[in-house]
């Protein structure tokens, strides 16, 4: 049996890349030509469908997708020869082109399945829509014949302040159109369409170490990317055209997001694995309730709604205090499931404190409906406004309410992240034992995370009560709490763009896939399959995190070339 050797080059050790078929080039080029050509023309016969792309040289919001991954292509493949050779040797670009072209064909080739599919057959397709399959499938076929090349560090990529901060401005405001857009999007198969268009440029861009450069760059100026982040967020209610059904799901993002920040302190940072955290969104809820307005309110006293918020805050923290005191002495498994059971505690509590079983609190299983809005200082969050000509629905007033309550919840996050606490924490979460023989109180730092996470909850609970004008037992089941572990586990453990990330993922796609209803549990459940496989540190990994990983895998890769090099002597 002869070893098979890879070439290697003697000064570096790396590996020598092979050489690329001459034809691939200029095949490259002639596809992402196609693309666009094809995309000016008509791609359906059926006008009512994918938001018409009937109309010759008059691109629709799918063509233009396609236009852009083709222009995306020709940066890419003149990065790689040509005019933007200098970029390339920063760049992968064959890797990017590799993501890029094969995205892009299989991203037409479910445009032909939903023509076919929403109109009468595959007869709807017009020739546009083949010129551009071919395109990219040639570009496709090109981007696998070009040679890998090796790579400089990234982190060495130092460009003039200005265009790094112009950098993260065009990332932002094309964040915030692919928001918008996808967000305006009616049709279930343009919605989906474009989600795969996203994710196929999102891979591309890793994988050619664009996105990379951009991580150090935020690294190195992460204030202007918070205010750049935050600007977005701000302009966003502006692009939906006074829409409240979008607005509505914006909010409940953030809602979702903000729970799920206050959950990320237990789980992410402290290792507490609690399955009931849903309860003490509900605790804020009823708390803002009960002290309202609202015809069937038990409880006289009408306070201010800052108070309102803050006495909403506190409760939730209390429960935690509580249920935390005597259920942290356990842990592990234990611990999920004494915490699973104070969430449904919870809700049959609030469903039996009606006057009959307990108390007359919470009107029991009807909950408490007709919450008025918010009209503090004379403002009435309920009504309609116009800002420099634009309409601000009511939706749209809570969303910035929630959007200042979002950027407190990631400041006290931060906060106790980088402080003593924080590493306390995480001193707990990867060895109990070890951190309590280091002098860390481990129960102390245990039940403030507990407190403080509810606190974080609680407030999220007193303006969710008023947008949604009413409360119910039913809205606190054990379900959403696995949603919002879902979303950290999805997002990322620890972090804050991870979690806001896995909260947005989690909450829109439900809302926008409606006729995946009874499929939901099952993509759901796939989709975190695929995580724990090909990226079990989340979609953005915390740097402590990353760092256990790759620890591990050089353990692991040891390993095997030491078993590999003992078959060879055995051999």
């Amino acid at each position: 049996m002869t070893d098979v050797k890879t070439p290697v080059d003697d000064e570096i050790g790396a590996p020598v890349a092979k050489p690329g078929k001459p034809i691939a080039w200029p095949l490259g080029l002639a596809g992402a030509a196609l693309l666009i050509i094809g995309s000016f023309l008509s791609w359906s016969y059926d006008k009512t469908i994918l938001n018409d792309l009937s109309i010759n040289f008059y691109p629709g919001g799918l063509q233009i997708l396609a236009i852009i991954g083709a222009v995306l292509s020709l940066v890419l493949l003149l990065a790689e020869k040509g005019p933007l050779a200098k970029l390339g040797a920063w760049l992968d670009a064959t890797l990017g082109l590799r993501m890029l072209g094969t995205g892009l064909a299989i991203y037409m080739v479910l445009i032909l399945v939903a023509i076919t599919t929403e109109s009468d057959g595959l007869i709807n397709v017009n020739p546009g829509g083949y010129v551009s399959l071919v395109g990219a499938l040639l570009l496709a076929v090109a981007a696998w014949m070009l040679p890998l090349r090796q790579l400089r560090d990234m982190s060495e990529a130092r460009l003039p302040g200005w265009f790094e901060i112009l950098a993260i401005a065009v990332l932002m405001g094309a964040i915030l159109y692919a928001a918008a857009y996808a967000l305006g999007l009616q049709d279930a198969w343009s919605f989906i369409l474009c989600l795969v268009f996203v994710a196929v440029v999102a891979v591309a861009l890793f994988r050619s170490g664009a996105m990379s450069w951009i991580g150090h760059v935020a690294q190195r100026r992460k204030k202007v990317l918070t205010l750049a982040a935050f600007v977005v967020a701000f302009l966003f209610p502006f692009t939906q055209n006074g829409s409240d059904a979008n607005m509505s799901i914006a909010n409940q993002v953030l809602i979702f997001g903000a729970t799920a920040m206050g959950l990320n302190i237990v789980v992410g940072l402290a290792g507490l694995l609690d399955l009931g955290y849903i309860a003490f969104l509900g605790a804020g809820s009823y708390t803002a309730a009960v002290l309202s307005t609202s015809a069937f309110a038990t409880i006289g006293w009408k306070p201010n709604f800052l108070i309102v918020v803050l006495i909403g805050g506190c409760v939730s923290a209390i429960l935690g205090l509580i249920i935390g005191t005597p259920t942290l002495r356990v842990s592990g498994d234990y611990l999920a499931i004494v915490t699973l059971g104070f969430g449904e505690i919870f809700r049959f509590s609030m469903g039996n404190l009606d006057g009959n079983n307990g108390p007359n609190l919470t009107n029991g299983p009807n909950g408490v409906p007709g919450i008025p809005d918010w009209k503090p200082f004379g403002f009435d969050f309920g009504k309609d406004h116009t800002f420099g000509g634009f309409e601000i629905g009511r939706f749209s007033n809570y969303y910035f309410v929630l959007l200042l309550l979002i950027g407190v919840v990631i400041l006290i996050f931060a906060r106790l992240n980088n402080s003593r606490i924080g590493r306390g924490w995480v001193a707990i979460r990867e060895d109990e034992k070890a951190a309590e023989a280091m002098g860390v109180n481990v129960f102390g730092l245990k039940l403030l995370a507990f407190a403080v996470g509810a606190f974080l909850a609680g407030l999220a609970g007193t303006i969710k009560a008023h947008q949604d004008a009413a409360v119910s037992p039913d809205q606190y089941q054990f379900l959403e709490s696995a949603f919002l572990l879902a979303a950290i586990v999805l997002g990322g453990m620890g972090t804050i763009a991870g979690v806001l990330l896995g909260a947005t993922i989690l909450k829109l796609l439900p809302e926008k896939l409606r006729f995946f209803q009874e499929y939901r549990l099952l993509m759901f459940g796939l989709l975190l399959v695929l995580m724990m496989r090909f990226r079990p540190e989340g979609l953005v990994a915390s740097r402590r995190r990353q760092l256990e990983f790759h620890d591990e895998n050089e353990e692991l890769a040891v390993e095997v070339e030491e078993e590999r090099l003992a078959v060879g002597e055995a051999k």
